[in-house]
């Protein structure tokens, strides 16, 4: 007669040495573990193919402006700012700016000027102040005078009495003029008034860098708006 083999019910067959089964509590904390393992090494991996944040510095190869075009913060985050020669300006701004709210900032490292209305930029253009010889000084100023077409009556040129040139960057209280000769006035249209002893603002070369005689030169094509904008006393922070 066959013998019957009994089987204890613990949980165990004969030819499996490892349980066929786990408390509840405990499969489910091992699948808590392995998802979370699997969590971390998801963000690991992650982590380590992110791409690089783009940078903002200008001198970067690969730098592209990250603001919108036509905003001032895009004209400023140019690369070629400040030295460009463009100009900026605020068209919803500019109608409503006139000498009853209107102000000048120059700034000298710069070496641009901005019209402001309030705390606002109206415009922004290039300008050139004064050389190490002849520096414009920084201070807080009230326009003093205003004249559409001035000529200097201390630096301009000097002709002979043929009519040659004689000196080109000349100095009439200090430099000779030839018999029979003559000395003409820089030409320093828009003329804005700073202080009595010859500094202010008006049209001239403007190179980019201080080349003046202390004089604050601007762009022949801006001046005439900004002159329109400013009035005797308005206020000018040279800085």
């Amino acid at each position: 007669m066959p013998q019957i083999r009994k089987v204890a019910i613990t949980g165990k067959m004969p030819y499996d040495p490892q349980p066929t089964s786990l408390p509840v509590f405990m499969l489910f904390k091992k699948i808590s573990l392995l998802c979370a393992s699997g969590v971390v090494a998801l963000l690991a991996s992650c982590a380590t193919t992110k791409p690089a944040e783009p940078t903002l510095s200008k001198t970067d190869e690969g730098y592209k402006n990250p603001y919108e075009p036509g905003s001032y913060e895009h004209f400023k985050a140019e690369k070629d700012y400040p030295k460009t020669y463009n100009v900026w300006t605020n068209t919803q701004k500019l109608p409503v700016t006139d000498q009853s709210n209107s102000w000048l900032r120059i700034d000298l490292k710069a070496q641009r000027a901005l019209l402001m209305n309030g705390e606002e930029v109206v415009m922004d253009y290039p300008v050139s102040t004064g050389k190490s010889s002849h520096p414009t000084p920084p201070g807080e100023y009230e326009i003093l005078e205003k004249i559409a077409d001035k000529h200097s009556n201390k630096y301009g040129r000097i002709y002979d009495a043929e009519g040659n040139l004689v000196n080109g960057d000349a100095n009439a209280f200090e430099d000779e003029i030839p018999e029979g000769g003559r000395f003409q006035g820089a030409p320093m249209k828009y003329w804005m008034r700073l202080t009595w002893d010859g500094v202010g603002h008006h049209i001239g070369n403007v190179k980019r860098y201080p080349a003046s005689h202390a004089c604050i030169r601007g762009p022949s094509k801006t001046m005439p708006v900004v002159f329109s904008k400013l009035k005797v006393g308005s206020k000018v922070v040279v800085k």
